[in-house]
């Protein structure tokens, strides 16, 4: 389903930029090594417009708010626009704080974005507008179930609809939807809640995939999300196999990453598309 998407990627070996957590700052470069792509990072406005336009995509990421970035934010989305980039927003705790939830809105007023990726909470307040996050982490409340899903899978449709971007909010199961078509994934394992940065790199990979596949944005984040989630997996095996922690385990989903290819992804890939 996926072989030329995840190829395109090793093929073209897309730079991207991305403006993130600097507490995940590290993780996010290994792992867009990892899949084939190539990571960039600049967030002062000065600097950060003339990289955006060496680049093939731009992430954007609130995770570690200040004012200074989200200058820098503002003008390297525009440019980016202007190139006809894709632009993947992650609205860290999108509804914890008054700054990110207002700085989320601005992007939106002013970016044009090809995937927005957050989890169910934080995806939630963007729909609603206002909302309530455990932090970073999604509200346990907001989870979604086999009797919520299909509501789910709705708010997906519409705020991709609103919005232009494609959907994809990720946890135990995740979600990628545009305004027509949805991938239900349910790969992925409970460990990877247990290491820092994994929505941060799985954000940043979406955007590589992306790059190399314009035009096929909504196949391409999903496939990118159900390369995440089997490197999980993997990576579950490995550490349980090694009797290794969180610290191991974070070190054996880069190396997943790095080895997952079309052959293993179709042999083990969860996906129902509706």
């Amino acid at each position: 389903m996926f072989d030329d998407i995840l190829a395109n990627v090793r093929e073209k070996t897309p730079l991207v930029h991305c403006i993130t957590n600097y507490v995940t700052v590290n993780d996010v470069a290994n792992s867009l090594i990892a899949c084939g792509a190539s990571p960039i990072m600049a967030d002062d406005e000065k600097d950060a417009v003339d990289i955006t336009s060496l680049c093939d995509a731009l992430v954007i990421n609130i995770g570690t708010l200040n004012e200074r970035t989200i200058a820098a934010m503002l003008k390297t989305g525009k440019r980016a626009n202007e190139l006809s980039h894709p632009v993947v927003l992650d609205p860290v705790g999108a509804g914890a704080s008054a700054m990110r939830t207002n700085t989320t809105f601005k992007l939106l007023e002013e970016v044009s974005f090809s995937v927005i990726r957050g989890n169910i909470s934080e995806i939630k307040s963007i729909y609603r507008g206002s909302g309530t996050t455990k932090g970073v982490d999604a509200d346990a409340k907001d989870a979604i179930t086999g009797e919520n899903l299909d509501g789910t899978i709705s708010l997906a449709r519409e705020l991709s609809s609103r919005t232009g971007a494609v959907i994809a909010i990720t946890g135990a199961v995740d979600i990628v939807s545009d305004a027509n078509k949805t991938y239900i994934i349910h790969n992925g394992h409970e460990m990877m809640s247990k290491v820092s940065g994994t929505g941060c790199m799985l954000t940043a990979i979406i955007a590589a995939y992306c790059a190399a596949n314009p035009g096929n944005h909504t196949a391409a984040a999903a496939a990118a999300v159900c390369v995440m989630g089997l490197s999980g997996e993997m990576a579950y095996e490995k550490a349980i196999k090694n009797d290794s922690g969180p610290s191991s385990y974070r070190t054996y989903l880069i190396d997943a990453i790095s080895k997952t290819d079309a052959d293993i992804l179709k042999g083990g890939m969860k996906i129902e598309i509706r």
